[in-house]
């Protein structure tokens, strides 16, 4: 192993690979960002919003079980395998998406999409962090989380555009089928496993090892916990979003092309924003990045209430797109700070297993409430509930000092 060199111009070709890879994985959740909720009440005429977010619910919790189970067996299977099973669950997907009839099959769709990006998106997550080592993990991470973010950005922006030329099928959902093929094809044939490289960072690492990795990144250890009750409320207040924000854009007659716009500006900035937040949460107090991000976060949501015209839907997407730059690669490299480099996938994965749950709750929580309030109040609970996360972020983690 004493030829394995830990870093990103030592092992530059493998991480590019491997971020082309991420954003085909991206660009597979971008197919729906923006047409999915019109789909359901056009052609299949569901209103209550609760129903209509059961697509989201069942996406979130089976990503957040494939997250925990892909990290717990990232070891055991291989790094590598996981991602080539990965696509193959993705391939039916757009097929799916274009031809059903029935609104489970919707569903049903968003449960291999949920296991696609569970084992395909944790595995590109992983795989780049060993390549790097801890000195520029937050960059690994940040370029990682910009090539998925920002195809979720551009592909939501594309599918929009083409729904409203030709219509919400067949037409946006042709770009899924070239990229489950081109993902399938990239891992199998060209990426490389990085057992080696977590290895021989492992050898070298004083980090103590965790007794119980589950509970502690659960609920024991204060910081893990800390940061992982962000994570969930992070995407909590992200299902939120991806349900609500193109039917309140609907409804206030903005057409297809400005939805698809508006609804891609908070994933492009989380996107491109990342790869400096990224950066700066090697150099800076990942506590406070946290923190900082959490509150920028919470006041756009509130604001959504008072909103109306283009500009002020523009405006509230970039604030919400910054503030989810600063936490998302700074939760990763966060929790790598606190886990030993042969626990790190494990626990990486109990934490992605409860952020991702936040899709699934984000999605019945605000569906249960705007059907039994209204949208307002739906988006004020989650705007309060981000702020409070925040503050829990300042009690609990402590920052790792280098």
């Amino acid at each position: 192993m004493d030829h394995i060199q830990l870093g990103l111009k030592e092992n530059w070709k493998q991480f590019t690979l491997l971020v082309i890879v991420n954003a085909f994985v991206g660009g597979m959740i971008g197919l729906e960002r923006s047409i999915l909720p019109q789909l359901a009440e056009q052609e299949f005429s569901i209103s209550t919003k609760t129903a209509l977010f059961s697509f989201i619910i069942a996406f979130g919790l089976t990503k957040a079980i494939c997250n925990y189970f892909t990290g717990r067996w990232a070891n055991l299977i291989g790094r590598k395998n996981l991602l080539v099973i990965g696509w193959l669950f993705a391939l039916p997907v757009p097929f799916i998406l274009i031809y059903s009839q029935n609104w489970n099959w919707i569903i049903f769709a968003n449960l291999l999409l949920g296991i696609n990006q569970g084992l395909a998106w944790s595995m590109a997550v992983v795989m780049k962090i060993d390549l790097v080592g801890s000195k520029k993990r937050g960059l690994a991470v940040g370029i990682n989380e910009f090539a998925g973010y920002a195809a979720v950005g551009i592909v939501a922006f594309l599918t929009g555009l083409i729904a409203n030329t030709y219509g919400v099928r067949p037409y946006p959902f042709y770009l899924g089928i070239g990229f489950s093929i081109l993902g399938l094809l990239f891992s199998f044939f060209f990426i490389k496993d990085t057992i080696h490289h977590v290895s021989n960072e492992g050898v070298k690492s004083d980090i103590p090892f965790l007794k119980k990795v589950f509970l502690n990144t659960s609920f024991t250890h204060k910081s893990l916990s800390g940061i992982t009750q962000a994570g969930l409320v992070n995407n909590l207040n992200d299902g939120m979003i991806w349900g609500l924000l193109p039917l309140i854009l609907l409804n206030k007659n903005f057409n297809a092309t400005d939805i698809g716009i508006l609804t891609a500006i908070y994933p492009t900035i989380w996107g491109l924003s990342q790869l400096f937040t990224g950066r700066l949460s090697d150099l800076y107090s990942k506590k406070m990045l946290l923190f900082y991000g959490m509150l920028l976060q919470a006041a756009a949501i509130i604001t959504l209430i008072w909103a109306n015209s283009f500009n002020q839907f523009a405006i509230i997407g970039v604030v919400l797109g910054l503030g989810t730059a600063l936490v998302y690669p700074t939760f990763i490299n966060a929790i790598s700070d606190y886990t030993h480099p042969s626990q790190r996938a494990e626990s990486l994965g109990t934490f992605r297993f409860w952020r991702d749950l936040g899709y699934a709750g984000g999605a019945l929580v605000t569906g249960i409430i705007a059907d039994s309030l209204g949208i307002d109040s739906s988006i004020l609970f989650i705007g309060l509930l981000t702020g409070l996360s925040a503050l829990v972020i300042l009690q609990r983690v402590k920052d790792v000092i280098k």
